[in-house]
C-alpha cells in the first residue's frame, strides 16, 4: 500500500474527523501531527486499468499473471476502499461506471509513471551492482589476485572490478572514506567501523639467486643469513612491523645492508644478484621468477595474516558479493 500526501482530488470532500473515508478516490487518515494522507491500493488500480484497457477480466488476469478470482478480489478491494463501484459486470459484458470512466485517465497515468519509475530504479541498481572497487596490498595484487580475477571474469562476464593497490594503512582509510567496498590487507589494529575476516597465513621466506650458498637448503634459520647481502623492506611497512614484533619476542633484531620501500623492488634486486631478501611467500611463487629461489624460514617461523576488510553495516553490491564468495572459497 502506497501513502501519498492528500491533495486536491477533483474536489473530493474532506471531513473534520481525523479518520474519514472519501467517497471519491480513497480514504483519508491523520498522522500524529495531523497531516492528512491517502492510502492508495496500487495493485487494485493496476488491475482496474488492465480490465478497462483490455475489456475483459480473463485477458487482464492473463496479462497480470493472476487468476480471475484474484483479479476480481483486487477490484473489489479497490472499490471498497473508494466506496464506489468502478466496473459493472454481467455474464455477457463488462462496462465502466461513470465514476470509473472519470477515474481511468488518472489511474492510467499513475500506473504508467510508477512502472517507469520502478524500471528506471531497477536499471540503476543493475548498473551500480555490476562493478565494484577493491583495495588490495601490492603483494596480493601481483601473485594471488590475478588468478582469482581470471576465474571471476570467467564466471561473471558482466561484472567489472576497479582495483586500488595500497598499503595496509591506506586500505583502511580507503574503506572508511567509502572509496572501496572491500579490502584485502594485512591484519592490523582493529577499527570499530571495519569487519575483519581471516583469509590465510602468509609466511616469510628467504629469497636468493640460484647460485647462493644457501640455495640447496630446505629451510634457513634467521641466524644463518648474512647481513652484508640482506635486502630488507622499510620498517614503516606493515610486513616489517609484523616481522620486527615477532622477532623481538625471541630476541632477534633484523638488520640488512639494503632497505627498500616495496616488496617488488626487493625481489628485482634479488633477481639482479644484488643480494638476498626476506619477503612474504605471496610475493613470488616457486619457479615464477627465473634464477630466483625461495626457501622457508625457521627458528622462528614468522607469518603475517591476510584478512578481508569490509565496512560494518554496509550491504555489498552483487558484483562485490560474488567476488567475496569466490575469495572465501579459494582461501579455505
Amino acid at each position: 500500500m502506497v501513502h501519498v500526501p492528500w491533495g486536491d482530488l477533483r474536489g473530493a470532500p474532506l471531513s473534520a474527523s481525523p479518520h474519514v473515508r472519501s467517497g471519491t478516490y480513497g480514504c483519508l487518515e491523520c498522522t500524529a501531527n495531523g497531516e492528512r494522507v491517502m492510502k492508495i491500493d496500487f495493485d487494485g488500480i493496476q488491475a482496474f486499468v488492465a480490465v478497462a484497457e483490455l475489456g475483459a477480466f480473463h485477458k487482464a488476469a492473463d496479462q497480470l499473471h493472476l487468476t480471475q478470482t484474484a483479479l476480481t478480489r483486487r477490484i473489489q478491494k479497490l472499490e471498497a476502499l473508494l466506496g464506489a463501484r468502478l466496473i459493472e459486470r454481467t455474464t455477457r459484458q463488462m462496462t465502466l461506471t461513470a465514476l470509473g470512466r472519470e477515474f481511468l485517465p488518472a489511474a492510467q497515468a499513475l500506473v504508467q509513471e510508477t512502472t517507469r519509475a520502478v524500471r528506471q530504479l531497477k536499471e540503476r541498481t543493475r548498473r551500480s551492482g555490476s562493478h565494484f572497487t577493491l583495495a588490495c596490498v601490492p603483494t596480493m595484487a601481483t601473485q594471488m589476485l590475478p588468478t582469482l580475477m581470471r576465474e571471476y571474469a570467467q564466471r561473471h562476464a558482466d561484472y567489472r572490478i576497479r582495483l586500488i593497490d595500497a598499503s595496509g594503512y591506506e586500505i583502511r582509510e580507503v574503506l572508511l572514506n567509502q572509496q572501496a567496498e572491500m579490502g584485502i590487507s594485512i591484519q592490523g589494529p582493529k577499527h570499530p567501523d571495519l569487519v575483519e575476516t581471516a583469509l590465510f597465513d602468509d609466511p616469510l621466506m628467504f629469497f636468493c639467486r640460484d647460485n647462493h650458498p644457501l640455495r640447496r637448503q630446505k629451510s634457513v634459520r634467521w641466524s644463518e643469513m648474512n647481513r652484508d647481502d640482506l635486502i630488507v623492506v622499510s620498517n614503516f611497512t606493515a610486513t616489517r612491523i609484523v616481522t620486527d614484533y615477532q622477532l623481538a619476542r625471541r630476541g632477534i633484531r633484523l638488520e640488512g645492508r639494503f632497505e627498500v620501500q616495496h616488496h617488488a623492488t626487493a625481489l628485482n634486486l634479488v633477481a639482479a644478484g644484488v643480494g638476498c631478501a626476506i619477503l612474504p611467500a605471496s610475493t613470488c611463487g616457486a619457479g615464477d621468477r627465473p634464477g630466483v629461489v625461495r626457501i622457508p624460514l625457521g627458528a622462528p617461523v614468522v607469518k603475517r595474516k591476510i584478512v578481508l576488510l569490509e565496512r560494518r553495516g554496509h550491504t555489498l553490491s552483487p558484483a562485490a558479493t560474488a567476488f567475496r564468495s569466490l575469495l572465501l572459497r579459494k582461501s579455505q
